[in-house]
């Protein structure tokens, strides 16, 4: 509303100026004019009135209006370009907020995948002292049982029994059951 205001007054005041400026013409000193060159003069200026005025420049008023409607125009355009770029500002303010806040979930997931990274990495330790810690018993276990085999052939061997071990250790497949011979009792 005030724009509008301002407007008017400084078309007002230009339109002022441009009409002083062409009513405040210098008379040149009084001369006498011969009354057939006043009378040439009227008929020129009567002449003119029907001409196009395509062809002069335009007026102090038509000026003033022009350029108040420029005026207004600019206006509107420089309103249309403020709100678009308070528009911007709000859609930058809000990617920063976003930026911001998916910075930190950056950092989070960051630190949870170095925390996972360690975690695999010490349960690989552990998965690989397991599995040789199970192959080491498996060997033990092969070992007590072999022992255990041997000492059953050796009670069997004292109970009387007639033992005969086929052995495959060349294949390395271990000892395997043995077969007993006992002899025919009465």
């Amino acid at each position: 509303m005030r724009r509008h205001h301002k407007t008017i007054l400084i078309l007002l005041w230009v339109s002022t100026l441009l009409l002083s400026g062409c009513t405040s013409e210098q008379k040149p000193a009084q001369t006498v004019v011969p009354p057939h060159l006043t009378e040439m003069q009227q008929n020129n200026a009567v002449a003119k009135r029907f001409q196009e005025t395509s062809s002069q420049a335009p007026s102090a008023v038509e000026s003033a209006i022009e350029l108040s409607e420029r005026y207004a125009q600019l206006t509107e355009e420089a309103a249309a370009l403020q709100q678009q770029n308070e528009g911007l500002m709000a859609k930058n303010q809000q990617f920063n907020e976003q930026i911001a806040e998916l910075e930190t979930q950056l950092k989070q997931a960051q630190k949870e995948l170095n925390e996972a990274n360690d975690l695999l990495i010490e349960m690989r330790v552990e998965l690989n002292n397991w599995k040789g810690n199970i192959l080491g018993f498996r060997d033990e276990m092969r070992e007590a049982q072999t022992t255990q085999l041997e000492a059953l052939f050796q009670i069997l061997q004292l109970l009387g029994g007639q033992v005969t071990m086929e052995t495959a250790s060349s294949e390395n497949v271990g000892p395997t059951a043995p077969s007993l011979n006992q002899p025919n009792q009465p």
